[in-house]
């Protein structure tokens, strides 16, 4: 680094926070030292910065799933945010709730040389997998309300659920039919819970749960036992994906979205509004929480101190897969 400092005419100081992306440093300045390390081929050693600073300048993710969008986008926040933070990621991803599994997952993580964890599973699956968390080192959980001895970010599931919700009451649908995630999703459970709130404090029926597993087809499935109930005018899925099932499986029996039956989804999929009818959708924002997740991690790091974050809001997007009852178009 002194090397880097006398090619660059700077301090050590600014080699060293242009090294590990900390404090402020000019662009001119960055780009002279920039040039230098790769004048004299210097590149940093994490062993060495690890002894240093007490720190590895890495994060680790244990993930659930890879195949839902707001994990896909989620870590893809977490990746962006870490990297803009100067630290790496190390992912272990888990393949199913099993005891040995979960438990196998957090042994990997606490083998590599992070300075904190984010686990992104659903806090059902770990209660039942009954597994001690990671020790001596911080932990942030993603969607979960596991929260007494860590910090948690996510989305407000129960806002969303009301939203879409409220929006089909209001329309005048008598009721809403609704097609849940996973009986083991934490999220499929807070949107449906809040449905169900939903139509209580309106006064309404509340209609047998339709389940699905997140996937269109399982929507579809969950569409072909709807369409064969006359009454259903209104159906709020638990993710885009099962509500372009839902919507297929009523088309293919003639009957028409919206004029017929109203379809809302929960995600916000980029591709939802290409559909025909375009999806309304209660839209999540995956991306910050994301960030907030690596934030509340490195404050704990800074601070040794949890940091609570609020829930992440969501907001409805209303398309034309949503009309009052009976109304043709």
């Amino acid at each position: 680094m002194e090397d880097v400092a006398r090619e660059a005419g700077v301090s050590g100081q600014t080699v060293s926070r242009v090294v590990n992306a900390r404090g402020y440093v000019g662009a001119d300045t960055r780009t002279r030292v920039e040039q230098a390390m790769q004048s004299l081929g210097y590149r940093p050693n994490s062993a060495a910065r690890a002894l240093r600073s007490g720190r590895f300048r890495a994060i680790g993710v244990i993930m659930f799933s890879f195949s839902s969008y707001g994990n896909q986008r989620t870590l893809d926040a977490i990746a962006v945010r870490a990297a803009e933070m100067g630290y790496a990621l190390t992912l272990i991803p888990v393949e199913s709730s099993a005891r040995e599994t979960v438990a196998g997952a957090f042994r990997r993580i606490e083998e590599h040389a992070v300075d904190g964890i984010i686990i992104v599973i659903e806090a059902h699956q770990l209660d039942e997998a009954e597994v001690e968390m990671p020790h001596g080192l911080p932990v942030v959980f993603v969607d979960s309300n596991r929260g007494t001895s860590h910090p948690f970010v996510d989305t407000d599931q129960a806002q969303g659920a009301r939203l879409a919700t409220e929006h089909l009451l209001d329309l005048g649908h008598e009721t809403v039919w609704h097609v849940t995630g996973p009986a083991k999703s934490y999220s499929a459970e807070r949107r449906r819970e809040s449905w169900r709130a939903t139509l209580e404090s309106r006064g309404r029926e509340i209609p047998e749960v339709i389940s699905g597993d997140w996937s269109a087809a399982s929507g579809y499935q969950a569409g072909v036992r709807l369409r064969a109930i006359a009454s259903v005018t209104a159906v709020f899925a638990a993710n885009d994906q099962m509500a372009i099932g839902v919507v297929r499986a009523f088309r293919e029996s003639g009957r028409d979205i919206p004029a017929d039956v109203s379809v809302v989804g929960f995600d916000g999929l980029p591709d939802a509004a290409q559909l025909w009818p375009p999806l309304t959708t209660v839209q999540q924002h995956p991306e910050k929480v994301g960030v907030l997740a690596v934030d509340a991690l490195l404050a704990e790091l800074d601070s040794g101190e949890h940091v609570q974050t609020p829930l992440v809001g969501t907001e409805l997007v209303v398309r034309e897969s949503t009309a009052p009852p009976h109304v043709s178009r």
